[in-house]
């Protein structure tokens, strides 16, 4: 696709290039733009194109890692959740192999550079549907109450054990629900989403 920013080129096509990574801009175009289940987010689009990046400089070099090591790499460049001792250990490995980390740590991309390359160099946008955002929020609010659930149990069943609380076999329940003052209605969070609102009359929303 043409480059429709003009002036300096996107740091991710010239990486494309420069790495021979032949249809990744395609790859990425089409699975950040997928709806549901099948759309990819931009930090994890970034992640998998700086790991491709690293993969790339690797095998120039002939150095074989692990994917676990691979992973470990690339987070350490990206400077995700990696201890300062490994880093450096990590490093110095791949400077003995003969890869150019310098090289490497200036190349690898935020996610940010990822969005510039889809929406101004591709021309592409995310559209989610109302469906798939409704989808969404319903699994983020199952995966909130779940987490609940989870935390709740796991104290109480640290204070069992103490004589602070006296507590047989036990169950932790969540309900989530909305209730509109408006209309009176209350929903199960679930219900609400699936149902596709209350019984207010549908407006229009405000500009």
């Amino acid at each position: 696709m043409t480059d429709t920013s003009g002036g300096r080129r996107n740091k991710v096509a010239r990486l494309v290039d420069e790495y021979d990574l032949d249809g990744v801009g395609d790859e990425l175009e089409a699975r950040w733009t997928a709806t549901g289940d099948d759309h990819t987010s931009l930090r994890d689009l970034a992640y998998e194109f700086n790991r491709a990046l690293v993969e790339s400089r690797l095998d120039e070099t002939g150095v074989r890692l692990s994917a676990r090591e691979l992973d470990a790499v690339v987070r350490s460049l990206t400077g995700d959740d990696v201890a300062a001792a490994d880093r450096t250990q990590l490093r110095r490995r791949l400077e003995r192999e003969g890869v150019d980390v310098d090289a490497l740590d200036c190349d690898v991309v935020t996610y940010q550079a990822v969005r510039s390359y889809l929406q101004d160099h591709r021309g592409a946008e995310y559209e989610p549907d109302d469906g798939d955002r409704a989808t969404t929020a319903a699994r983020a609010i199952g995966k909130l109450r779940g987490r609940l659930v989870s935390v709740a149990e796991s104290k109480l069943r640290g204070l069992r054990k103490t004589p602070a609380l006296t507590l047989g076999e036990f169950r932790v329940l969540v309900d989530v629900s909305v209730l509109c003052t408006d209309c009176g209605s209350r929903y199960g969070v679930a219900d609400l989403l699936s149902s596709g609102g209350c019984d207010c009359e549908a407006t229009e929303p405000e500009e």
